[in-house]
């Protein structure tokens, strides 16, 4: 018989990007926008009580469903969403998760919050750390693309 445990974690990233609150927010709000950093969603309903929900995994291997719904948004200020994780059948986490936009002198400074319910060692908060990273290096990315579009030189 196998022992079930949850492991309970919390993990902060900081990023600053060179663009307005809105245009980040708009990032994670609009599901075409969002699909060019994070996996596509199967579903995406961005309001309170709505969901957002993929299945995807690397070819030949697990299939991983993200579960989000959302449970308070601030336009152009906050998302606060929960989501389950899950590894083909396994359930891995369960998590709270605080996006928060924040006005800086270069564009937004966004600070993620996630607070993790790891249950029966199926993942780590440094695995799930390390992988949310690469999703917000990802948007990033996208951001900068998007921010030379229409950009004076002044």
């Amino acid at each position: 018989m196998n022992k079930h445990f949850a492991t309970h974690d919390t993990f902060v990233i900081e990023r600053n990007y060179d663009a307005q609150p809105a245009k980040v927010f708009a990032a994670w709000s609009d599901p075409e926008a969002k699909a060019k950093w994070f996996p596509k969603a199967e579903s995406f309903d961005f309001r309170v009580g709505g969901r957002e929900y993929n299945q995807g995994g690397p070819s030949g291997g697990p299939v991983f469903t993200f579960d989000a719904c959302y449970q308070e948004i601030v336009p152009d200020e906050r998302i606060v969403y929960t989501y389950t994780l899950d590894m083909n059948e396994t359930r891995m986490s369960i998590s709270v998760t605080t996006v928060e936009f924040k006005q800086s002198e270069g564009g937004t400074q966004l600070i993620y919050t996630e607070q993790c319910a790891l249950l029966d060692g199926h993942d780590t908060a440094a695995q799930r750390e390390h992988g949310t990273k690469i999703f917000l290096d990802k948007l990033g990315e996208e951001l900068l693309n998007k921010s030379t579009i229409g950009k004076s030189n002044d």
